[in-house]
């Protein structure tokens, strides 16, 4: 499908009730037409992976549009220079999510942009950084221990970032690093009780809540299966 044709099957799809719904949730409902991640995923696949027109999709500031445009770009034709444009636009958590879940953590730049985003200030900025972490953590079985290990410094370092969408992301990197294997876990665990310990209502939160999880039955039963 070509750009315009794309544009107005997006609008075709618009409900008022969907963006009403996800501005509650915190998405950014400014040039939104709700359109569903499933019908998104349609359209991708009809569509086809095109490099060319991920920038047009991406460029016309739609929020459907942006999230659809990580859907078809060609991660081996990303530059950096296009990840630093594309990471400024960030205005809402679900492009953010969606374009570091399905295109960035997929460049060869994904790891850089971790240590990198992880010390800008801009709130969408950030939260990326520990997207990306997320999803190594969970996709990328062949990473060492010690990348991820070099991330929980990094999660240690941030959780004292009271803002919402950030410390979301912090706790979520902490959890799914803990859950990646029972050297992590332990590592993970370590790690969350050096933060529960920092002088911060915040900090408290994102350790206590990831040691609920981390500690659990299910999650220890599941790495212990695993390590067998």
């Amino acid at each position: 499908m070509e750009y315009e044709e794309i544009l107005k099957r997006l609008k075709s799809l618009y409900s008022s009730v969907a963006v009403a719904g996800m501005a509650r949730y915190g998405i950014n409902p400014n040039k939104n037409y709700g359109v569903s991640i499933p019908n998104l995923r349609i359209v991708g696949k009809e569509s086809g992976i095109d490099h060319h027109l991920a920038q047009q999709l991406w460029t016309s500031g739609i929020h459907d549009a942006k999230i659809l445009a990580s859907m078809i770009d060609d991660p081996s034709l990303v530059t950096e220079q296009q990840m630093e444009n594309w990471v400024k636009d960030f205005d809402s958590w679900d492009v953010c999510d969606q374009c570091c879940m399905n295109l960035f953590a997929r460049t060869e730049f994904a790891r850089q942009k971790v240590v990198q985003w992880s010390k800008r200030n801009e709130e969408f900025v950030k939260r990326a950084a520990f997207t990306l972490m997320v999803v190594l953590a969970v996709h990328d079985k062949e990473a060492p221990n010690s990348d991820f290990e070099r991330f929980l410094s990094i999660v240690e370092r941030e959780a004292l970032d009271e803002r919402n969408y950030v410390k979301k992301a912090v706790n979520w990197a902490l959890r799914q690093i803990g859950k990646r294997n029972l050297g992590l876990n332990k590592k993970a665990i370590e790690t969350a009780y050096r933060i529960q310990k920092l002088n911060s209502k915040v900090a408290k939160w994102i350790a206590s809540d990831a040691l609920r999880e981390l500690k659990g039955e299910k999650v220890r039963n599941r790495l212990n299966k695993q390590s067998v």
